[in-house]
């Protein structure tokens, strides 16, 4: 029985990962831990998610969990990340990431402790995503005299911007067509721009209501233009993709991996 560590349990995020583990088989919820006074420690993890009573005490802090668990799965918030892939790392624990928002630096800090345990990082955690990444690559290869623009919508208490699945679409295609995405990557327009250069990359952001999670790559050439799109009907679909990566990373030696690896994408 894999033993999971729920960081952010009394999230959004964290409330459906509970769900998922109490509802799928090989693994169970061990510890679950929120930010130091946050109104939900103390109080029962699995009352907090709406599960019912799990007889788990939500903590204040990693530190008190960390040793009940084999695998962290960490939706929370770009400040905290690299505490907890340190502390996973020092401890021996497996870890799965969803969390996104990372400046550059920070990715940097973590991509040099992740690989001392076994770590899933994901922008994304849900099939039909992962899918997504590697078909958009290979549409942009075939069409690759076409513009392209990518387009997000979010919900409304969504922090960062551009999403991290938008982002992680415009690096793979910009790859896929040999462009430098830091360089090609157009974020906002407005005024006067002028025309469209030939090879850069729109990601446009959408924030409204309670939308999940919508994502658009479109394809624009002379007389057509494809359009793919993956939406998002429930943060489920986030939630069970985490649950099935720490199912799977907790077999592996340690390293680095994503989602393509876990769905044998890669």
């Amino acid at each position: 029985m894999v033993r999971a560590i729920v960081a952010g349990a009394a999230g959004r995020m964290g409330g459906r990962i509970i769900h998922n583990i109490i509802n799928s088989e090989g693994i169970e919820v061990a510890a679950a831990f929120e930010a130091p006074g946050h109104p939900a420690v103390g109080k029962d993890a699995g009352e907090v998610a709406g599960a019912g009573n799990l007889g788990i005490v939500v903590a204040g802090s990693l530190e008190e969990v960390i040793a009940a668990g084999d695998v962290l799965i960490d939706f929370t918030h770009h400040t905290t990340t690299l505490g907890h892939v340190q502390a996973a790392a020092k401890n021996g624990k497996c870890l799965v990431i969803g969390t996104t928002g990372h400046s550059e630096e920070e990715l940097s800090a973590i991509r040099e402790d992740a690989p001392k345990t076994p770590c899933v990082m994901a922008p994304n955690m849900s099939m039909g995503v992962n899918l997504m990444f590697k078909m958009a690559a290979k549409i942009a290869e075939v069409v690759s005299g076409f513009d392209i623009e990518i387009i997000e919508a979010h919900h409304n208490l969504k922090k960062d911007a551009p999403s991290g699945t938008a982002v992680k679409l415009g690096k793979v295609i910009a790859e896929a067509v040999g462009r430098d995405y830091e360089k090609v990557a157009v974020f906002a327009r407005h005024g006067i721009i002028g025309e469209r250069t030939k090879g850069e990359i729109g990601i446009q952001t959408i924030r409204a209501g309670d939308i999940v999670g919508e994502h658009t790559v479109i394809y624009a050439g002379v007389g057509e233009r494809l359009e793919f799109t993956h939406r998002a009907h429930s943060r489920d679909t986030f939630a069970s993709g985490a649950v099935r990566a720490a199912l799977w990373v907790v077999n592996q030696p340690p390293g680095l991996y994503d989602m393509a690896d876990v769905l044998g994408l890669s």
